[in-house]
C-alpha cells in the first residue's frame, strides 16, 4: 500500500486533520490520517464500507472524538470550544436526514438559527431563500409536515437546513444515497450550483466511484482506516497508486467504455 501522508493542496488550507487516529477497543477505525481541504474545495472521501469515511467526517465537527491527532478549522483547533457551538457553525447533511416530523418544514429549517439568537425576519428571509436555492417554492412548502414530502424533497429540505446558519464549512455524508438516480442525479447538481454560489468548502463521504468522480474537486481513497491516495479525478483514474485505486477507478471505466460501444453499435457488449 503507497504512503499517503499531508497532502498540500497549494492554497491556504481551511480544514486541516493531522495524525487522526481512532479506537473503539481494539479495533481501528482510523490510523494516521493527515488530509488539507483549501478554501472552497470539494473534497470527497471514498472507500468501501468500513473504511473510516463516516468516522472521519464525524471526527470533523465532534460528533466523534478522536483517539489521537489534531484538527483545526481556519487556523483553529476545534477542541477549543465546546462541541455543540463548533457544529453550529458547520453544516451537516446526511442520508437519513434527520427531519424533525413533528416541526414545519419552515421550522426544521429554522432551528440552527434559532438556537444561535436570530431575529424572526433575518430566520423568515433565510428560510424562504434557501428552499427556494434547494427548489422547493417557499410558499407551498414552507409550512407543510415532513411526512407530506417525497424523499427527494425531505432530503433538500435536510441541505437547506444545513446550511441555514450561513456555515463556511459543509459535511455531507452519503447525502443522496437513498435516492433514485434522476432524483440523485438533479439534487447533485443543485447541491453543485449552490456550493459555487456562497463558495462553500466541503468534505464529502461516498462509497460510488461516478458519484465521486463527476462533483469532486479532489477524491481521497481511503482503505481499512488508511490513506490509500488523494488527487484529482483524473489523477486517480490514470495514475492510480496501487491495485485497490486501480480497481475502484475500473468500475466506472468499464461503464463509460459500455455506454460509447452502445452509442456506436446498439449494443454495450
Amino acid at each position: 500500500m503507497a504512503a499517503a501522508g499531508p497532502t498540500r493542496t497549494g492554497s491556504s488550507p481551511l480544514i486541516e486533520l493531522a495524525g487522526l487516529q481512532k479506537r473503539y477497543g481494539d479495533r481501528v477505525a482510523v490510523e494516521d490520517l493527515s488530509l488539507e481541504v483549501a478554501r472552497g474545495e470539494l473534497l470527497v472521501l471514498l472507500g468501501a464500507s468500513g473504511s473510516g469515511k463516516t468516522t472521519t467526517l464525524k471526527m470533523v465537527n465532534r460528533l466523534v472524538e478522536p483517539s489521537r491527532g489534531q484538527i483545526w478549522i481556519d487556523g483553529r483547533d476545534t477542541r477549543d470550544q465546546p462541541a455543540h457551538l463548533l457544529r453550529r457553525q458547520i453544516g451537516y447533511c446526511f442520508q437519513q436526514v434527520g427531519l424533525f416530523p413533528h416541526l414545519s418544514v419552515a421550522e426544521n429549517v429554522a432551528i440552527t438559527p434559532v438556537l444561535l439568537g436570530w431575529d424572526t425576519a433575518r430566520i423568515a428571509e433565510r428560510v424562504d431563500r434557501l428552499l427556494g436555492m434547494v427548489e422547493l417554492d417557499p410558499v407551498e412548502f414552507r409550512d407543510l409536515w415532513p411526512d407530506q414530502l417525497s424523499g427527494g424533497q425531505r432530503q433538500r429540505v435536510g441541505l437547506a437546513r444545513a446550511l441555514a446558519a450561513e456555515p463556511e464549512v459543509m459535511l455531507l455524508d452519503e447525502p443522496f444515497g437513498a435516492l433514485d438516480p434522476l432524483t440523485r442525479d438533479r439534487l447533485q447538481q443543485s447541491f453543485l450550483a449552490i456550493r459555487r454560489e456562497l463558495s462553500l468548502t466541503a468534505i464529502f463521504v461516498t462509497h460510488d466511484m461516478v458519484e465521486a468522480l463527476l462533483i469532486g474537486d479532489r477524491i481521497a481513497v481511503m482503505r481499512e482506516g488508511r490513506l490509500v491516495q488523494v488527487g484529482e479525478p483524473r489523477q486517480l483514474i490514470q495514475q492510480p497508486a496501487d491495485d485497490y485505486v486501480a480497481d475502484l477507478m475500473a468500475t466506472p471505466k468499464r461503464q463509460a467504455a459500455a455506454v460509447d460501444r452502445l452509442l456506436e453499435t446498439g449494443s454495450p457488449n
